[in-house]
C-alpha cells in the first residue's frame, strides 16, 4: 500500500451561514477523528474550527475560506490527508483505502479479480470485487463478500483471500 496515497475523510456538502463555514459529510469515525488533522488536500485547506452538527456531519471553518461565496465554490470537494498521516492500526484492523485495488484470490488459489469498493450497509463492511474476466456476453461482473474472518480469512498489502464458498 502506498503510504502517500490520499485518503478521503470527508466531503464539503455546501456552505453554512454567511461567514464562510461549510457543512461536512463525514466518512470516518466522526468529528473527533477529523480533529486529529489540521491540513487537508496537500495543505491547501487549513482547519480553523470544527464542530459536530448533531446530525452525523460537521460544520467547519477553514482559514482559506473568508465568506459564503468561497464556501459555496467548495461544494463537493473531498477532504483528504496522506495515508502516512493516518494512525497506525492494531492487528486485524484496516482502512478501506488500503483494501481498494487489492487483488482478490480464492483460498484455492484462483484469481478472482480486484477489490473495487468497501461498503457498509449497517451490519459490517462488505467488499465489492470485480471479476478479472468479463462474462460470456462481455459484461463486467462483480460480487460482494462480507469482510468477516469466515469469508476473508487473510489479507495483506497485496491481496485479499476469499473462501471459495463465498465466491459467486
Amino acid at each position: 500500500m502506498a503510504t502517500d496515497m490520499p485518503v478521503t475523510l470527508a466531503a464539503i456538502a455546501g456552505a453554512h451561514g454567511v461567514t464562510g463555514e461549510v457543512r461536512l459529510k463525514l466518512f470516518g469515525e466522526g468529528v473527533a477523528a477529523l480533529k486529529c488533522y489540521r491540513a487537508f488536500n496537500d495543505s491547501t485547506l487549513t482547519l480553523k474550527k470544527l464542530r459536530d452538527d448533531g446530525k452525523g456531519g460537521a460544520i467547519a471553518r477553514f482559514e482559506e475560506v473568508p465568506d459564503r461565496t468561497a464556501a459555496e465554490k467548495l461544494r463537493g470537494t473531498a477532504l483528504t490527508v496522506p495515508r502516512s498521516a493516518m494512525p497506525d492500526l492494531a492487528e486485524g484492523e484496516y482502512y478501506h483505502a488500503d483494501l481498494i485495488g487489492l487483488a482478490a484470490v480464492s483460498d484455492e488459489g484462483e484469481a478472482l479479480g480486484s477489490v473495487v469498493a468497501v461498503e457498509n450497509f449497517g451490519a459490517g463492511d462488505v467488499l465489492e470485487i470485480e471479476r478479472a474476466e468479463p462474462d460470456d456476453k462481455g459484461r463486467v461482473q462483480r460480487f460482494m463478500v462480507p469482510m468477516i474472518a469466515s469469508a476473508v480469512p487473510e489479507w495483506d498489502a497485496s491481496r485479499v483471500v476469499v473462501v471459495a464458498a463465498f465466491v459467486e
